[in-house]
């Protein structure tokens, strides 16, 4: 008997038979860490992916990018590289980097390593780009500090420049642009090297500009200084920090020794012409220390002054006084301008009369008139007003003949009786008639209406004052006997080629004078001008 149930044999179908095709003995079987390390490889920007392909040309494209990417990158730049470069390197790099990873799907690596060795030696690799950005980005700030400091330097030098000038007007834009710089460096860099330099630039920028005040060229140092000290407006207290009140010191006391050294001698420099420096010292700064000495330092300036009116030379001090006053015109209101002006201006006014007096002394005739005339006009209700107009008198005639100058005139009129002097005037100009000698003193004898000029002396000598049908302008005189100077002014503006005539006379006790003026054309002297004449005084008749 059969052991089982019989086997039975399914068909076979040939047909659904499928085999594989092999694969070639030189394919390499696709690695994604091969394609990563590849593709890492070539992100360094060296071309190492096309280079562990052996794919040479297009490794020699990454060495020629990477290359010029250099050239264009170094020396570094304070601007850094246009953005374009730099992306466009990027896109370079990423696309460099995917196609040696799908190259790298089925070749072999030249390394000896595992696929995810070479990835990871990949990975690794990235700190050479990695590293230069850093590198270059720490060179980019480095040149854009030096960039800094070298504009820094650059504006140093204006104001060295600028301190070498001749005088602070031609400096002040150089300072002024250099201010701007160091202000701009602060606001535009707050962070750089060059910003945390500039509080000690701007304490050389004060001691620069404040040069003249350490010498002590004070008036100098006016116009630097006030330009110091109102620089907080501009650049503001908090960018100068103690700085912005450092001027005030310094320029008070500067207002002060150069008003002091100033004082009496008219000298007004450039610096200090808008005022006066001691008007801007107690209008500026009157509550400094420097203020307070003013009204002592003047006031003993004024004593000093006019003490020395009574030595031999007055007329300069007199100068030195006038000089005082009107600097203290200036000077405000209030005390101590009010005391100051009033001591000046009596001291003023005493020195006038002083120089006029020395310059009669000293023959100077006609600067004495002058002086005391204007003494007179201007300070009638002094004490010495009348004696300046005696002086003034003798000084005028002085000047036409020096020897009424060899003395003062007597302040004192003499005692005893006085002789009637009778002058008329025979010409078309009015006169004036001055006399000094006993007494001094002028008189003023109006126009002759219907008079003319003479022809010849001999004409004037017999007609003069005798036309009965004129009635001669008169005036008359009483003076004491004795030796007289005289000289007729023709007072009219119409007269100002008429020479005036100067003379001497003698006055003897108990007689009556007569004189009469007249104007002898200038026909009869051929290249002079008109000459005045005045008739010889004669006696007319004894008082008895």
């Amino acid at each position: 008997m059969p052991d089982g149930p019989p086997t039975v044999q399914s068909p076979v179908s040939e047909w659904l038979t499928y085999t594989l095709p092999e694969e070639p003995e030189d394919v390499v079987p696709a690695d994604r860490w091969r394609s990563a390390a590849a593709g890492l490889f070539n992100l360094t920007g060296l071309g190492l992916g096309y280079a562990l392909l052996q794919r040479w040309p297009q490794a020699a494209l990454c060495w020629v990018a990477t290359s010029l990417l250099l050239v264009a990158a170094l020396p570094a730049d304070p601007d850094g590289l246009p953005g374009a470069v730099v992306w466009g390197y990027i896109l370079f790099l990423v696309l460099a980097a995917a196609h040696a990873a799908w190259l790298a799907r089925r070749a072999r690596l030249t390394l000896p390593w595992r696929s995810t060795v070479a990835a990871g030696v990949g990975l690794v690799l990235l700190v050479v780009p990695v590293g230069g950005a850093v590198g270059y980005e720490a060179a980019r700030e480095e040149a854009y500090q030096q960039m800094l400091l070298d504009r820094l330097d650059e504006t140093d030098r204006l104001v060295t420049t600028a301190s070498r000038r001749d005088s602070f007007a031609e400096a002040k834009d150089d300072y002024e642009r250099a201010m701007k710089d160091y202000r701009a460096l602060g606001d535009d860099h707050p962070g750089s090297r060059a910003a945390q330099r500039i509080p000690d630039r701007l304490g050389r920028f004060y001691d620069t500009v404040a040069a003249p005040y350490r010498e002590k060229e004070y008036c100098e140092a006016l116009e630097p200084l006030r330009y110091l000290w109102k620089l907080p407006d501009t650049m503001g207290s908090e960018r100068l920090g103690s700085l912005a009140d450092w001027p005030e010191e310094p320029l008070a006391t500067s207002l002060y020794e150069c008003g002091i050294a100033n004082l009496g001698s008219g000298a007004v420099s450039a610096a200090d012409a808008n005022g006066g420096a001691l008007a801007e010292l107690l209008g500026t700064f009157p509550d400094s220390a420097q203020a307070a000495k003013v009204e002592p330092a003047v006031s003993a300036e004024i004593s000093e002054q006019s003490r020395a009116l009574n030595g031999d030379d007055p007329c300069p001090a007199g100068e030195e006084l006038q000089a005082i006053s009107q600097t203290m015109v200036d000077l405000p209101a209030g005390s101590p301008g009010d005391a100051l002006r009033s001591d000046a201006a009596d001291a003023v006014e005493s020195a006038a009369y002083a120089c006029g007096v020395d310059e009669f002394e000293d023959d100077k005739f006609a600067a004495a008139a002058e002086t005391l005339n204007d003494f007179a006009d201007t300070y009638e209700d002094n004490q010495n007003a009348d004696r300046a107009r005696q002086i003034a008198i003798a000084a005028e005639i002085a000047a036409e003949r020096p020897a009424a100058g060899r003395k003062l005139p007597p302040s004192r009129s003499p005692g005893g009786s006085r002789m009637t002097l009778e002058i008329s005037n025979d010409s078309p100009t009015a006169v004036e008639f001055l006399y000094t000698g006993p007494v001094t003193g002028r008189i003023y004898i109006p126009a002759c209406t219907g008079c003319t000029e003479y022809s010849s002396e001999s004409e004037a000598a017999g007609a003069a004052c005798g036309d009965s049908s004129i009635d001669y302008p008169t005036n008359y005189l009483d003076l004491p006997a004795g030796d007289y100077h005289t000289l007729v002014k023709y007072a009219d503006a119409g007269a100002e080629d008429v020479e005036n005539l100067a003379d001497g006379m003698r006055i003897d006790p108990g007689y009556t004078y007569t004189n009469c003026t007249y104007v002898v054309s200038e026909s009869s002297y051929p290249g002079f001008p008109e000459l005045p004449e005045l008739e010889p005084i004669e006696p007319i008749e004894p008082n008895v």
